[in-house]
């Protein structure tokens, strides 16, 4: 008998450290799954700034401290932190050279990433991008690039980009996620059955993924 198809749903941004960080994670826990090829992953979008203004005139740091009413000092020390996650994670994250941007034009590509079946691949050069690269994601000959290295043919790439193709869908995920109880990112919903919050550990997606084996 055939096993049955498990589909993990996560919510994510691409301005999300932690989101970049559980997709490591998780990935790295899904490689050591035996019946991986039986797991189907969909990327759902989320917002955590939707009001967010592209600016490629100030830091990181200065949005930051502007929205959350932070000195600039302390903006240097959240950020520390998670550079010294990631790295434990395998990732170099350049937080002195992000291209504050905002995320939505970038989501509604990966919905049509998910049509041709390259939506890991898109997602991940996103998150890449915009955390090693310097590069402004929410710019047109970027996300151009972007979508057609990852595979989607450069037609629909365009005609995306230069509409509000998918914007609804983007929409529906975050009110989605409303209504699951979703308050932060990433967030892994394994069959509609169980949930994982936040960048955890390799170990306890790993414990997830037997989980939803065995049943």
């Amino acid at each position: 008998m055939q096993q049955e198809k498990i589909t993990v749903e996560i919510w994510s941004d691409i301005a999300c450290p932690f989101c970049y960080i559980g997709k490591t994670n998780f990935e790295k826990a899904l490689q050591e799954l035996p019946e991986r090829d039986e797991v189907q992953v969909v990327w759902k979008s989320f917002q955590l700034t939707p009001d967010l203004k592209t600016d490629t005139s100030i830091s990181l740091y200065e949005s930051l401290a502007a929205s959350k009413g932070l000195s600039l000092d302390q903006a240097h020390g959240m950020t520390a932190h998670v550079t010294q996650v990631a790295q434990d994670a395998g990732l170099e994250f350049k937080f002195d050279q992000v291209v504050v941007a905002n995320t939505h034009n970038a989501h509604r590509l990966l919905h049509e990433a998910r049509a041709h079946g390259v939506q890991n691949n898109l997602k991940l050069a996103l998150l890449q991008g915009y955390f090693t690269d310097a590069k402004n994601i929410d710019d047109t000959a970027v996300l151009q690039e972007l979508a057609t290295a990852a595979g989607i043919p450069a037609g629909r790439a365009t005609a995306v980009i230069n509409s509000d193709e998918h914007s609804e869908d983007v929409l529906k995920d975050i009110q989605e996620a409303r209504e699951l109880g979703v308050t932060g990112v990433p967030f892994f919903v394994f069959d509609r059955k169980h949930a994982v919050s936040g960048a955890q550990p390799v170990g306890a997606f790993s414990d997830m993924l037997q989980k939803m084996v065995s049943e």
